[in-house]
């Protein structure tokens, strides 16, 4: 464990970025860059299960924290990736207490959830670690779930109380696509729906974390109170440097 919990609950602002290729390979270059967590993504990335798994061997001896969002809130599809080594799980599109207290269930052995028991699992290094895995797991393991929803910003307080989830976090994308500003960030909507969401996490004691692709947005963000972010992804970064490195290129040729 890399004490992601731990570290928000002190105070501290965290920095991460989304693993979207399913490459193990990518997954370790990112975790040895210095992120304090990455994302493993399989809502929308392009790797499975397996993948996600070789990713996680990959981060293994780096120190980056290790999220993995899913694409449901099935307490089932939970544990499987909390058995696999996973730090942190992610939610999307929570709108509910009820629906957030689902993924807390998910998450935490009873008699706080419902989370199967299984020691013969890579979390537990095999039933070699498992009681003091048990022991830890409350307090280790961090529970993200998603407001990307007109719906979710009715229960916004609803969620936040809700023991065991640690972070309400803004999917930019879906938030203003549901109210009609796709990609207006700066939109007064967007941004009351913002101080809505910190407002509530505040209150509860719990953090705010949000996905931003500009980096000189971190200023905005961080000033609002957002402590969980994430700025960019291992298939931006490729790109990134894949046309930079086209574009100088052509530039030489064309100077010849």
């Amino acid at each position: 464990m890399k004490n992601l919990k731990k570290r928000l609950q002190n105070g501290e602002t965290l920095h991460g970025c989304w693993l979207n290729l399913g490459s193990p390979l990518t997954a370790e270059i990112v975790g040895l860059s210095g992120f304090d967590w990455v994302l493993i993504d399989l809502e929308h990335g392009a790797g499975t299960e397996k993948e996600a798994l070789a990713q996680m061997q990959g981060l293994e001896h780096t120190s980056a924290g290790i999220v993995v969002r899913v694409e449901s809130a099935e307490p089932q599809r939970i544990q499987r990736i909390l058995d696999m080594g996973a730090e942190g799980i992610m939610c999307p599109k929570i709108n509910t207490p009820q629906e957030a207290q689902k993924v807390a269930n998910g998450l935490h052995y009873p008699p706080i959830g419902q989370r199967g028991v299984a020691k013969m699992v890579r979390a537990t290094q095999f039933a070699r670690n498992f009681q003091t895995y048990y022991e830890g797991s409350q307090e280790n393991v961090l529970g993200i779930v998603q407001i990307e929803t007109r719906e979710s910003l009715h229960h916004l307080e609803e969620i936040a109380q809700v023991p065991g989830v640690d972070v309400l976090f803004i999917g930019p994308a879906d938030l203003s696509m549901e109210l009609g500003i796709f990609g207006q960030f700066d939109h007064p909507m967007f941004i009351d729906a913002l101080q809505r969401t910190i407002a509530a996490a505040n209150k509860a004691g719990k953090a705010t974390g949000i996905l931003f692709f500009n980096p000189n947005d971190y200023g905005k963000y961080h000033q609002m109170g957002i402590r969980f972010i994430a700025c960019g992804a291992d298939g931006t970064f490729v790109a990134d440097g894949a046309k930079n490195m086209a574009e100088k290129l052509a530039q030489f040729r064309a100077a010849l």
